[in-house]
């Protein structure tokens, strides 16, 4: 297993993290699977006070004699209005967790500008974490976000901040400026859920297959992200012990891309370069748009589905689109009214409006849950 420095937090963490989102059975496979994670190298769980029972069982793997002091521990948890009510939160967590403190917290889902207010002002829920960290029930303290590039920038040099957990893979490099900006700023760089919404690589098309190969779509997703020193280490949202077996043969692997991964890579870039004079090139100066529909999103995934038979991942996630709130922001392709707006700001002249219909027509399936919907 690689480790690597978290940034000026000093933590040497494991290249993966656990990550106890899809603790969906038994308290007994929970554990087994904690403690099949650190068996196998992986010294740093990441659960959430929303994650069902996860905060629960991690404490349970405590409780069945898993080495408290050889573990780092975050836990996030969404901002409050209010000073009172994150005290609050913060003691239930240690709770459930069976621990006297928290190596990280990390604020979850700093996603609107409103969170950003609810961070940042001087009377809000930033004082009890503050406390907290001075009467040591947490050692470090960073963000989760899943909002716009520019929010993320903001949260970055606010200051307030050790790490950040953001998505950032290879077929989604929007955050790009975000990973070189926490890097300038000796910030934790935690990618979240590579495997799942960095393309649904663990069931890849076999178009994906063909062009990755000799390497799996998921291992050649990975050795992207950790041959990129300015990143530290990979949510692993394993449901079993078994699951970690397909991420094994890179965990030590965090030198720069070797030939034939790049030769790789170059195949991929070829099959959607080919979608030309279709190709949105995600530039985002499409937006705002008048119906709030997500287009480069939108267009993202038909770039994914018509260049490398993504079909799947692409219905996956543009039916989150309208149900996931601020998640996953944003309407869907057939909400275009043909108004034009976007029209002459697009640099490449794509036909935005026929290419939103065509993405609606070929991925609006059956609508699909989030994990912790009710």
């Amino acid at each position: 297993m690689l480790y690597r420095r978290f940034g000026k937090t000093e933590q040497m963490l494991s290249a993966f993290s656990f990550g106890g989102m899809r603790f969906l059975s038994s308290e007994e496979n929970a554990v087994a699977t904690v403690f099949k994670a650190v068996e196998l190298g992986i010294n740093h769980l990441e659960t959430a006070k929303g994650y069902g029972k996860s905060e629960e069982y991690i404490g349970s793997a405590f409780q069945a004699g898993l080495a408290r002091q050889s573990i780092y521990l975050t836990t996030k948890m969404a901002p409050t209005p209010d000073r009172d009510s994150m005290a609050q939160l913060i003691e239930r967590s240690l709770t459930r967790l069976k621990t006297d403190y928290l190596d990280n917290l990390a604020l979850h889902g700093l996603n609107t500008p409103q969170h950003f207010e609810s961070v940042t002002k001087k009377d809000g829920c930033m004082l009890a974490v503050q406390e907290a960290v001075d009467a040591r029930l947490i050692r470090h303290v960073g963000f989760s976000t899943h909002g716009s590039l520019e929010l993320i920038l903001a949260l970055i040099e606010t200051d307030l901040f050790e790490f950040m957990n953001v998505h950032y893979y290879y077929f989604n490099q929007r955050n790009a400026a975000a990973i070189q900006r926490a890097h300038e700023k000796d910030m934790g760089v935690f990618i979240i859920s590579p495997t799942d919404k960095g393309g649904q690589l663990y069931a890849p098309p076999e178009k994906l297959k063909v062009l990755c190969h000799p390497f799996t779509p998921l291992a050649l997703n990975h050795r992207f992200l950790l041959s990129d020193p300015r990143i530290h280490t990979l949510s692993l949202g394993a449901a079993s012990p078994e699951e970690f077996a397909a991420h094994r043969t890179v965990a030590d692997q965090g030198m720069p891309l070797t030939p034939e991964e790049q030769q790789a890579l170059k195949r991929i870039d070829q099959s959607l370069v080919d979608l030309k004079p279709d190709l949105c090139e995600q530039c985002f100066a499409c937006l705002p748009c008048p119906e709030n529909i997500n287009i480069p999103e939108v267009l993202r995934l038909r770039n994914l589905a018509v260049g490398l038979d993504m079909v799947d991942f692409g219905q996956y996630r543009y039916n989150m689109l309208e149900k996931a709130g601020h998640w996953f922001p944003g309407t869907k392709g057939n909400r275009c009214t043909d108004c034009g707006d976007c029209l002459p700001r697009c640099p490449v002249n794509l036909p935005i409006p026929t290419l939103l219909r065509d993405a609606h027509q070929r991925l609006a399936a059956g609508e699909r849950k989030r994990l912790w919907e009710d």
